[in-house]
């Protein structure tokens, strides 16, 4: 919900990196979180930071839940999987409007930025736009084919998948734009030439080796984890795969993606429970995982004075969230949509 007049919204929030819980009043103005101050005997009721989905396919609503057989390569793999023949025969106007079903719900569970890798060149790009416009979500369109020239940065498949890969970095590059890769998904053999060009992101990295986990992280590069399409396309098959823990031990970065919306309901709620359940990962390592791909759209995503406003206010007397001994905790492993009072994204 976008406001234009400063307000004032009080209760326990998650604060800063460190998510610490305290009852404050947050003030926004012009967008901007004001100041945050203390507040005893807030209402009870939760501010948590809002959700960024760091890797989405939106288009691929059109196919979710299609029945399919095959293998990674036959579902995904461009420009010939099904997922890429259904999009070349979808008219236009029903990817769009498949596309904005799917934000709509992503804004329903918390989410209010996303990137996706968009395919079917400049066109495709434009359709994502036409598909988020007037919702109160950021988009980071990290376009292919072509469209890596009107979006927001490069969104490269398997560098085994794209020829010219060497020149659509340059490209990105001298444009100022962000460059991502695919690596890593099915085995590790792809994941050495994605980082000789020094992207700026990578997505799955399931199958990565201790040596290249340690080169990710001296380089400084997130990675974009995907665990439930990971364990559905049937990449992983145990707590080891993608390797949530071990890059926790080893001080790396990563973010949290839906993936292909064929496969898996773009809902980051659903993705922080089934990590905490699988990964056993620390409760405030997820919810950052999940807060903290904002930094694509340039933003911290924490609640901060000084930062922009996006957050949400969770309701927990209208479930049995009420009787939560750790807000934290209950965030990553019960929060769902009918939770979500209000969504606040403000954009400057």
């Amino acid at each position: 919900m976008q406001e234009v007049t400063p307000y004032v919204v009080t209760g326990r929030a998650l604060l800063g990196e460190d998510l610490r819980e305290e009852d404050v009043s947050i003030t926004v103005s012009g967008g901007i979180i004001s100041s945050i101050e203390p507040s005893p005997g807030a209402p009870d009721r939760w501010i948590v930071p809002a959700f960024f989905n760091a890797h989405t396919h939106l288009g691929d609503t059109v196919a979710m839940d299609l029945p399919a057989r095959g293998s990674l390569a036959d579902l995904v793999k461009p420009p010939d999987g099904l997922k890429h023949r259904i999009l070349a025969a979808t008219p236009r106007a029903e990817l769009v409007l498949g596309m904005r079903a799917s934000i709509t719900t992503m804004i329903a569970t918390g989410t209010t930025g996303f990137a996706d890798f968009r395919e079917g060149g400049a066109d495709g790009v434009a359709a994502l736009r036409e598909a988020a416009a007037g919702l109160d979500c950021l988009p980071v369109i990290l376009g292919r084919e072509g469209g890596e020239e009107v979006s927001d940065g490069a969104g490269i498949s398997s560098v085994h998948d794209v020829a010219n890969a060497e020149e659509v970095v340059r490209d990105a590059r001298a444009a100022g734009r962000l460059v991502a890769f695919h690596a890593g998904e099915k085995n590790q053999d792809d994941i050495d030439e994605a980082l000789a060009f020094e992207p700026d992101l990578l997505v799955h990295c399931t199958h990565a080796t201790e040596a290249q986990l340690r080169r990710i992280v001296d380089m400084d590069i997130p990675v974009v984890f995907c665990p439930r399409s990971n364990w559905l396309l049937g990449v992983a098959a145990s707590p080891a795969h993608p390797p949530i823990t071990r890059i926790l031990e080893l001080g790396g970065r990563f973010y949290f993606g839906t993936d292909n919306v064929m496969f898996v309901q773009p809902d980051l709620s659903q993705e922080m429970a089934f990590t905490a359940t699988v990964y056993r990962a620390p409760p405030g390592e997820i919810l950052r995982a999940a807060i903290a791909g904002a930094r694509l759209a340039g933003r911290s995503g924490y609640l901060e004075e000084g930062q922009g406003a996006h957050f949400l206010v969770v309701n927990p007397a209208k479930s049995n969230l009420s009787f939560s001994k750790d807000i934290l905790a209950t965030i990553v492993k019960r929060l769902d949509s009918s939770s979500i009072g209000q969504t606040v994204l403000t954009l400057q």
